[in-house]
């Protein structure tokens, strides 16, 4: 068996795989990547990422963003999803988004893994999980990229919150809200506390 064919062995449709990783099983790493991307065992997905793709009766499926995105950073320590998510809160977002978020400690930017855009950006602090705490705290980070009426978005989330836990969406604020976020929940709860007395 040639040392290309031990090397396919090792691929799993549907993984992705650093340069790095390969080379422990290649000889002449970069010119078995040249053939394997040629005859479409891999498919090179950014620069020393490759993707083997599973294939299914509609043709290859892509790998999975999170897949991508562990190889491409080098790490699972990140956070990924979509801005779509905003939407299902109830606070009247409805702008549709074709990039994935990542918030990560390591890269910052847009960059094309495959034939989709993410968006990194470097965070000190997010959740392993996207929760409902976490996004609403988020969207009011990112309330002024938005395609709505802020206010209206705002107002919208003060009605939300009500029907909340406040304990821990004022913790998730404290964790992951920015200066805008902080006072936005502080004054809430101040709200409440007034209305409760």
């Amino acid at each position: 068996m040639s040392v290309l064919d031990e090397l396919k062995q090792h691929l799993e449709p549907g993984q992705v795989y650093r340069r790095g990783d390969l080379a422990q099983w290649s000889n002449a790493v970069d010119r078995h990547l040249k053939l394997l991307v040629k005859d479409g065992t891999l498919h090179k997905v950014s620069q020393g990422v490759y993707a083997c793709p599973k294939k299914t009766s509609f043709g290859n499926a892509a790998p999975e963003d999170y897949k991508l995105v562990e190889a491409f950073l080098k790490t699972d320590d990140f956070l990924l999803f979509s801005s779509n998510t905003y939407n299902a809160l109830g606070v009247g977002t409805t702008q549709l988004y074709n990039e994935q978020v990542v918030y990560n400690r390591k890269r910052h930017g847009k960059f094309k893994l495959g034939n989709r855009t993410f968006s990194f950006q470097m965070k000190p602090y997010f959740p392993k999980e996207a929760s409902k705490e976490f996004l609403l705290v988020d969207l009011v980070n990112n309330v002024n990229k938005l395609a709505e009426e802020q206010d209206a978005v705002l107002e919208r989330i003060t009605h939300v919150v009500a029907s909340m836990n406040f304990s821990s969406l004022k913790k998730s604020a404290q964790l992951y809200g920015g200066v805008r976020a902080k006072k936005f929940f502080a004054s809430i709860d101040s709200k409440a506390v007034i209305h409760a007395a």
